[in-house]
């Protein structure tokens, strides 16, 4: 995976994750409704078997590195969903293309070297609760 993320396709996926309960958590069909919202704003989403593949991608890596988590049982869980870490949450906080000003914190997210590595993300996300807008 590069170290440039597709910010869009993670918010989508994270609003998803958020959605999940009692249904599966499925990454290639979020990626294609993705595609064809980007369509429908007349922009490319180029190649849909690699944004599908990306996306599937992205769901381990989010997974792997405590973004998100298995959605418990009570909570809706199925064993095939998941529910947003508190690091999850922190990082659709600052991506969030509904909240006015998101560019600073995406651009901050770029300016990493692996912006979703646990250890830099944490970092820099404390830095963005504190002053949303001078990261």
């Amino acid at each position: 995976m590069s170290d440039k993320y597709d910010w869009d396709l993670i918010e989508r996926l994270l609003h998803e994750v958020q959605n999940s309960a009692d249904k599966p958590f499925t990454p290639r069909k979020y990626a294609e409704e993705h595609a064809a919202a980007k369509a429908a704003d007349g922009e490319s989403a180029g190649n849909l078997d690699a944004l599908k593949m990306q996306a599937a991608d992205l769901e381990a890596l989010l997974l792997k590195r405590g973004f998100i988590e298995s959605r418990p049982e009570e909570e809706g869980g199925n064993g095939e969903n998941f529910i947003l870490t508190p690091r999850g949450s922190s990082l659709l906080a600052m991506i969030d293309s509904s909240i006015p000003g998101n560019a600073p914190p995406r651009q901050a997210l770029d300016e990493q070297a692996d912006a979703l590595d646990p250890d830099a993300f944490d970092k820099l996300s404390s830095k963005a609760q504190v002053a949303p807008g001078a990261i």
